[in-house]
């Protein structure tokens, strides 16, 4: 039961012997994908097949898809352009094919969830705080707009979605997966700007993540407590003021922000609590043990609101469609053209370096 409310990452390209007994003594809610899992698009898709296969209850199979350097399929197919490269080219279409192509390919490769839009809103495109494009706008409403766009068709091709970072990440000072970052602004101001994404696009997101940044006028009697254990910003400001009802689900646990502070266990248990419905332990899945001896000390009455919230969820969540190569190819050029259309054919064919001074974990996950 307690299992259910955990998101958990897989080690390697296939699930092993040794995978496969965590994953059926655990019973995880769901899974996640990164680069390190990805091999072929035939292995991806026996491996979420596998994954199906190894729990109970259907899993959330989860990856970031954004497009730009969080792309997490970039070793076996085209990449997409950015969020940032899809708001400067200016065309709405482009935005709503970036949906649509993407949940077609998720949906072959056997990945029911998008961890994606990103709401945050760009202040400074070149900040070192793992944004660097990945933001579909420089204010509330070009984000609202584009990842609108974005969410809907992807949402239309029966991939669900997931806000991010709740509740703004767009001024941290810091890269979380290194360090915690502190934002200063205070909840007057961030309903202004910060939060019109959320407050508008709340009814069409399937879930929110919320974020590791300390936000100094939320808690400001907790220093240092990152906002993905913040029952201040999650239960009296996104449930109960802003009046969300769905799954929230916390960023990675196993990013610097949090494993340098918190050790696992009090982490998870501390991150249920402040309201979320889901914790992701993505790269050492094997503390999981230790997670869910944690989440048997939370009050029934927690958990069970939270496997409600899950449960209702993973109603909507749709099956694979049958894998072909074929239908692989088509996409990939699908995706292919999509990028020379925003980008140019110059543009597109060029191979991108995201390694530099500004090089954030976020493109290797």
């Amino acid at each position: 039961m307690h299992g259910q409310l955990l998101l958990l990452g897989v080690p390697g390209t296939e699930l092993t012997a040794a995978d496969a007994e965590l994953y059926q003594a655990i019973q995880p809610g769901g899974f996640v994908i990164f680069g390190r899992n990805v091999a072929s698009p035939e292995q991806l898709r026996k491996l979420t097949d596998d994954l199906r296969e190894v729990v109970h209850e259907t899993p959330i199979i989860a990856i970031d898809q954004e497009g730009g350097r969080v792309t997490r399929t970039r070793d076996i197919g085209a990449e997409p352009p950015s969020a940032q490269e899809l708001r400067e080219k200016g065309d709405l279409g482009a935005i709503a094919r970036h949906g649509m192509i993407t949940a077609d390919l998720l949906r072959l490769l056997g990945i029911n969830m998008d961890f994606a839009p990103v709401l945050d809103i760009s202040y400074d495109d070149e900040a070192d705080n793992a944004l660097r494009g990945r933001c579909y706008g420089s204010d509330a409403q070009e984000v609202i707009t584009n990842a609108g766009i974005f969410n809907r068709n992807l949402r239309h091709r029966k991939v669900l979605s997931s806000g991010k970072h709740f509740p703004s990440c767009g001024l941290a000072d810091a890269d979380p997966h290194h360090d915690l970052p502190h934002v200063h602004k205070s909840v007057t101001e961030m309903l202004k700007s910060d939060l019109l994404p959320y407050t508008a696009l709340m009814p069409e997101l399937d879930a929110l993540m919320t974020c590791h940044a300390h936000f100094t006028a939320i808690d400001p009697d907790s220093p240092g407590l990152p906002g993905s254990m913040s029952h201040n910003l999650i239960t009296r400001l996104l449930r109960d003021q802003l009046g969300y009802k769905g799954v929230v689900m916390t960023d990675d646990l196993d990013m610097g922000a949090i494993l340098n502070t918190y050790g696992r266990g009090p982490d998870v248990k501390r991150a249920i609590a402040a309201g979320n419905d889901m914790a992701m332990i993505c790269h050492q899945p094997e503390t999981a043990h230790v997670a869910v001896e944690h989440l048997k000390e939370l009050p029934n009455g927690t958990v069970d609101d939270a496997l409600k919230r899950i449960a209702k969820l993973k109603k909507r969540l749709k099956d694979p469609f049958k894998f072909s190569m074929k239908l692989w190819d088509q996409l990939d050029a699908e995706t292919m053209q999509l990028r020379i259309d925003v980008l140019g054919e110059e543009g597109a064919r060029e191979i991108r370096d995201y390694s530099g001074v500004k090089r954030s974990p976020v493109e290797d996950y």
